[in-house]
């Protein structure tokens, strides 16, 4: 019988060993992006980016199971990619005129007793005054930029789609961050995170003056208004 030939026990044999080879490349590649991000993190600057960066998307499962496994927090490494991301796209970003940048801000950020309501280009700011978004969205809208309340990544797909931006900022919380910078990927976009400092559904919290200074990316000291209280880039 053919499962009891030579050959098929050859071939049975080749491929357990081509398995364990590649097994075993993958922890070693796996390892290796964990230990090029912490001794980046610690030095505080990139090393490799285009591999870290590629590493961390194709391996991300095995890299967060060696973190849990050496003790390190996922958090950590979210926060990484982030960072990575956005220092990446700081030169393409600054490159896309005003006007074909938008901003996308999390519902979740409004005061609890927001009078506004959900429409089709997500909610529109009444400005009460009751939180930080009112103000910081007519800075941004008098640089030119478009400015979005959303509920979620449905609507933010649905106003690219509409509007085709070339540039993006995007707020959230730290895992919405970074499925939204890996979207942006998908679409084309040079997009830049900004994460809260609270996470939760309602009263989160951001340092405005990092959206502000993101904003800021590219733009001639002529543009930004002198209350803007951001130094252009």
């Amino acid at each position: 019988m053919l499962f009891d030939s030579p050959l098929w026990n050859s071939v049975m044999i080749i491929t357990g060993e081509l398995t364990i080879v590649i097994v075993v490349a993958l922890l070693l590649c796996g390892f290796l992006l964990v230990a090029i991000t912490l001794y980046s993190i610690h030095n505080g600057r990139f090393y490799f980016p285009r591999l870290l960066k590629s590493g961390l998307v194709l391996m991300e499962g095995l890299v967060k199971a060696i973190c849990k496994l050496i003790g390190v927090d996922d958090k950590e490494m979210v926060t990484f990619f982030i960072r990575l991301h956005n220092a990446m796209n700081v030169k393409g970003f600054a490159s896309i005129p005003v006007d074909d940048r938008a901003v996308f801000l999390p519902q979740c950020l409004r005061n609890a007793r927001c009078p506004a309501h959900l429409t089709p280009e997500g909610i529109k700011c009444q400005h009460c005054n009751q939180c930080g978004i009112g103000k910081t969205s007519e800075e941004l809208e008098g640089l030119g930029y478009r400015v979005f309340i959303v509920p979620g990544s449905t609507f933010i797909k649905r106003i690219v789609k509409k509007y085709h931006p070339k540039a993006i900022i995007g707020v959230g919380c730290l895992m919405e961050v970074k499925e939204g910078l890996e979207m942006c990927d998908q679409f084309g976009l040079a997009a830049m995170g900004v994460v809260t400092l609270k996470d939760g559904c309602v009263e989160t919290v951001v340092n405005w003056g990092d959206i502000l200074e993101t904003a800021g990316i590219g733009l001639d000291n002529s543009m930004v208004p002198d209350d803007f209280h951001i130094s252009a880039r």
